[in-house]
């Protein structure tokens, strides 16, 4: 029997199964998707991010980012890390990383997929291995964390109750920008991110389950840049973004981690971040033999997040409100420059 099965390999769990390895707990991970593995997301990773990454040992090649710019129309705000630069970086090149960390630590990453588990006296067993504790790391509709029961439904006739959706696209072009660019439309956002000197990345959130096409028509200016830069590979898409999760731990050993253990939205871009803290609360409070106190440090590290990201889905929602947010940005540039290097520190 180990100690903790990682069920997820991407990067929550990967970083999960580090972390708990590095304080002496036996750990394997379950993935059966082959490496790299590829995910729809806006791939920049902020300032706090890449120091979480490199207290793990792990440095992914990529494109240093200055800072963030809101565009509207003729309107525009920016605001610059007051810190070390972010960095934009492809999903697959982050994973690569993370899988050398996890082989270079000689923690078994097992090829099979786990959807369940049963329980036995003192431990859990999924896919024939028996564990202590079972980490769910694995996505926004995580099988364990239905399993588990710990779905929460969304009230009936929530303001926020419409899914948003992401859909990612990346174009073979010099990146115009060292900042992460957030072109803003009527109801969709569309993040535009440099990954590689040759490579930008474009990831476009909204309701509704459109095309990549069909949402990158809300936003002229941008579809009129990228018109003769060619596509590079295939679109990736995800959602809905907002699952509601009633807690982080069950009683029989079960701890939730990164999109499982429950996600609002993608706005504020930091959901590499607050991941990579997620993952170090946890594996803190297995080390200390703890595990009922992840639930709380849960709270702590994802707190100022959630707060953000709810109150921005707050205006987005609020049509007195949603036309008016780059207005305001670009009005009170301190405010904006504070909340943002609020969301790189982490």
């Amino acid at each position: 029997m180990i100690d903790v099965l990682v069920v997820g390999g991407g990067p929550a769990g990967l970083a999960t199964a580090i972390l708990a390895d590095r304080a002496g707990l036996s750990t394997a991970v379950a993935e059966p998707r082959t490496s790299p593995v590829d995910k729809a997301c806006g791939e920049g990773l902020m300032p706090a991010a890449v120091a979480r990454l490199a207290a793990l040992g792990v440095d992914p090649p990529g494109q240093a980012l200055r800072g963030i710019r809101y565009l509207q129309a003729e309107r525009g705000a920016e605001a610059l890390f007051s810190g070390p630069p972010g960095r934009g970086v492809r999903r697959t090149a982050l994973h690569e990383a993370l899988i050398a960390r996890v082989a270079e630590a000689r923690i078994p990453l097992l090829p099979v997929r786990v959807e369940g588990f049963t329980r036995g006296p003192g431990y859990l067993e999924a896919a024939g291995i028996r564990a202590r504790h079972l980490v769910a790391a694995d996505g926004l509709h995580s099988p364990i964390r239905r399993a588990c029961g710990l779905n929460q439904a969304r009230p009936a006739g929530s303001r926020n109750a419409l899914p948003r959706y992401g859909l990612r696209r990346h174009y073979r072009t010099a990146p115009w920008t060292d900042l992460i660019e957030v072109h803003w439309a009527r109801d969709s956002e569309a993040y535009v991110t440099p990954v590689a000197p040759d490579l930008v990345g474009v990831a476009i959130l909204g309701p509704g389950r459109g095309g990549f096409e069909d949402r990158l028509a809300a936003f002229p200016d941008l579809r009129a840049r990228l018109a003769a830069a060619r596509v590079a590979g295939p679109d990736r898409g995800a959602g809905p973004l907002r699952q509601d999760v009633r807690r982080r731990t069950a009683a029989d050993g079960v701890l939730l981690v990164g999109d499982a253990s429950g996600y609002l939205d993608a706005l504020t871009g930091e959901g590499i971040s607050v991941a990579l803290a997620q993952a170090e609360a946890l594996a803190h409070c297995l080390a200390r033999g703890c595990p009922e106190e992840y639930e709380r440090r849960w709270h702590e590290v994802s707190r100022t997040s959630r707060r953000l990201t709810a109150g921005l889905l707050w205006a987005r929602h609020n049509p007195l409100l949603r036309h008016g947010i780059v207005s305001a940005a670009g009005r009170l540039p301190l405010l904006f420059t504070a909340l943002v290097n609020r969301v790189a520190e982490g």
